[in-house]
């Protein structure tokens, strides 16, 4: 098979506050007052976070993933193009991976066209710039109408990919963005444009749309019979439109930790449930309100297996389904072996770090997984 990529992913998550308090609340997004944050705590947290990206860089990992979430205390990032600029200057070699920008939020796509492009020139051509629809609940904290989460989502991208190789100056008259002047001056370093990923969990629409563009969908942790049914999707789209779909099309997101000892991996694998469910307890209608899905699922196969919400499963139950990767790195390399060719994976975006790991149990696996774990994948 094609060679992988391997990304190293957190969530930067915010891990001052009792846990305890999230069951007086209806969920864990919008209403969890943030009177229960503090500032110094997540300065202290951003700088710790911050130099494990450098350690995953140094390590051998080919690029680190970074998302935004708002009002989500599991994720301190409320603006994924803060993080990449700051990748871009404190990482050398990495691919800068992200998973995503929100699109249908964005009220001004031609500026994020430019950051964007800065990012990608501040880098060195390191940028893979990621798009996302986002969950329901990004709409409305950021008082946008779900209604129309697909369509901005859809136009904004267009917007992008014209500011990015279409020479200026243009008009853009578009149902929800017009602009009288489009000739930005800050252009992407890489030709005709940074490479473009869609991250997703089960929407079919998104893996049509992702296939019709041949960009690469990444899978975010739904269970191995799931992924299977959204990459042959992908696989049947890419026919449909004349080309064969390849393992550098379809990546995978798996929580992963590594230590010395399988006693160890056991006990900090325990951090990825340290939210208790909270992720899933959350308002039906707030994670996808009415309007926010199309129901014209025409053409489109729905998936017919059922993946269990990650927070919903037993420990021992989520490490043999294979959602959750546990181990000292012979371990480790077996399982993410078996997944990877399972699976056809051509990018695999290991997330390795939650809840209350310290910072020194995060070092020691990133460099577990980046000089031991990685070249030992390579090597099959």
């Amino acid at each position: 098979m094609s060679k992988t990529s391997y990304y190293y992913f957190s969530e930067q998550p915010y891990t001052g506050y009792d846990p305890a308090l999230q069951e007086q609340h209806p969920s864990l997004r919008l209403t969890l007052p943030n009177t229960h944050f503090d500032p110094e705590l997540a300065s202290e947290l951003y700088s710790r976070y911050h130099d494990e990206y450098v350690v995953a860089d140094e390590v051998g990992f080919d690029g680190i993933m970074i998302n935004e979430h708002h009002t989500a205390p599991f994720c301190m990032q409320a603006s994924i193009n803060v993080t990449g600029a700051i990748l871009a200057k404190i990482t050398k070699r990495a691919k800068i991976l992200m998973l995503g920008n929100p699109l249908p939020v964005v009220d001004n796509p031609l500026r994020l066209s430019e950051e964007l492009a800065m990012i990608d020139m501040i880098s060195g051509g390191r940028l893979i710039s990621g798009f996302v629809r986002g969950g329901g609940v990004e709409s409305l904290a950021n008082n946008v109408n779900p209604v129309h989460n697909r369509e901005r989502f859809e136009e904004a991208h267009d917007m992008i990919m014209a500011a990015w190789t279409r020479p200026g100056p243009f008009s853009w008259e578009g149902k929800h963005f017009q602009y009288r002047v489009v000739n930005p001056w800050a252009l992407p370093l890489q030709k005709p444009h940074p490479p473009v990923m869609v991250p997703g969990t089960v929407s079919p629409e998104t893996v049509v749309w992702a296939a019709k563009h041949r960009y690469p969908y990444v899978v975010l942790g739904s269970s191995l019979d799931q992924t299977k049914e959204l990459i042959e999707l992908y696989r049947e789209t890419a026919a449909q439109e004349g080309y064969e779909m390849g393992p550098e099309h379809i990546g995978y997101l798996i929580r992963t930790f590594v230590a010395d000892t399988e006693e160890k991996a056991q006990a900090e694998g325990r951090n990825f449930f340290w939210q208790n469910g909270a992720l899933n307890k959350q308002i039906r209608e707030w994670m996808a309100p009415p309007g926010y899905a199309s129901l014209d699922f025409a053409g489109i196969r729905k998936t017919r297996a059922v993946s269990k919400d990650f927070d919903s499963q037993a420990y021992q139950e989520a490490q043999d389904n294979y959602q959750l990767v546990l181990g000292t790195p012979e371990t480790v390399t077996e399982k993410l072996r078996y997944i990877r060719d399972t699976l056809g994976l051509g990018h695999m975006c290991l997330w390795s770090m939650d809840g209350h790991m310290t910072h020194e149990d995060t070092v020691r696996c990133i460099e577990l997984m980046g000089r031991e774990v990685l070249p030992a994948l390579r090597e099959a």
